[in-house]
């Protein structure tokens, strides 16, 4: 049995993993389940590890210079050339742990769990997702700090949400490109690390405006740029409020039009993916997919944003894109992504 693991084997800890990621992305989970072994387990562990910062990042209940500190400290406790442990983190995190924690914060709690997973896995991948981690890690503390005084995040313009989402999201997209890029040519690679920003960028900017009124709400942080707020007389207190959602609904719509803005770069770096080391084009190629049918329906209703609390896609066009993939197929993205920014593409099978 492994030090600092009782009564639990890795592979228990791994099955941990695989469950608890799950719980907290349907994006990441969807893109696990098409992936194999090792690039499965390394896309789950890097997440996960991601994951604890956000949440602290995110934590309402706790006082921004506490969010700092504990970042600070994660970010250190990955750092092998430091003396700080897991378990010092582990301890600081504990006062802030709800007696209840859901998916999210039982993440938090078991952060030596996936640690130790995490130095199990090759060297290469290790020394692949550690940096990236650390800089997402950094840079949430930074925004942290810099907003500090007023509760929550308060991105201010186009350029700092580009920013943010730089440390909350290319971040990760440099550690999948990392990964999955081990051993392709040099041309492969030029491609991967070119394009890798654009697709981590469609999706987090998908995310900031279908969730803005919903982040504001659950987490006092504003992520549409108060610049574009302001020009539409909507103060950030007033980002939910139903009466102001035709002029939030503009807001959106100029967001919207940023992310796709990054959907062609997204998919040069689809088209450039290697298959190997149980990475598939499915794992990456459905949240894209995805992704591009949230633009749709955040063009079409935007304000929904703020009256129904997000804008989301079926069920049943999210099943029609995955079996898209089923048994190996390879669809055109080209043709695909067409199709979906017309309509549902369930809708075309009825």
């Amino acid at each position: 049995m492994p030090p600092n693991r009782p009564n639990r084997s890795l592979a228990d800890d791994v099955a941990w993993c695989y469950d608890a990621v799950h719980g907290v992305s349907r994006t990441f989970s969807l893109t696990i389940e098409e992936l194999d072994e090792p690039m499965a387990r390394e896309i789950c562990v890097g997440y996960l590890l991601c994951r604890v910062a956000d949440t602290v990042e995110d934590a309402t209940h706790v006082p921004p210079a506490a969010q700092a500190r504990l970042l600070e400290l994660y970010s250190r406790a990955l750092d092998p050339d430091d003396d700080t442990g897991v378990d010092a983190f582990r301890e600081a995190v504990d006062e802030w742990v709800p007696d209840d924690p859901d998916a999210d914060w039982t993440v938090v709690a078991n952060a030596a769990r996936i640690v130790g997973v995490f130095r199990d896995l090759e060297p290469a991948s290790r020394e692949t997702i550690r940096p990236a981690v650390r800089e997402l890690t950094e840079g949430m503390a930074m925004f942290v700090e810099r907003y500090a005084d007023a509760g929550g995040l308060r991105i201010r313009t186009l350029d700092e949400l580009e920013e943010y989402c730089w440390y909350a999201a290319g971040t990760v997209g440099e550690l999948v490109t990392g990964l999955v890029s081990r051993g392709a040519t040099r041309a492969t690679r030029a491609s991967l690390e070119e394009n890798a920003t654009a697709f981590a960028m469609v999706l987090q900017l998908v995310n900031v405006a279908k969730d803005a009124a919903r982040d504001f709400e659950d987490e006092n942080n504003v992520y549409l740029p108060t610049e574009l707020l302001d020009a539409h007389g909507v103060t950030p207190g007033a980002l939910a409020d139903p009466e102001q959602s035709a002029a939030v609904a503009s807001v959106i719509g100029r967001v919207v039009e940023h992310a796709e803005g990054y959907l062609d770069g997204a998919k040069t770096w689809l088209d450039a993916m290697p298959e190997t080391r149980g990475n598939t084009i499915a794992a990456w190629a459905i949240p894209y997919l995805l992704a591009v049918g949230t633009l749709r329906e955040l063009k079409a209703r935007p304000a929904d944003v703020v009256t129904e609390g997000n804008v989301k896609i079926t069920h049943a066009e999210v099943a029609a894109v995955c079996a898209q993939f089923a048994d190996d197929a390879s669809p055109s993205l080209g043709d695909l992504r067409a199709r979906i920014e017309r309509r549902p593409l369930h809708e075309y099978e009825s």
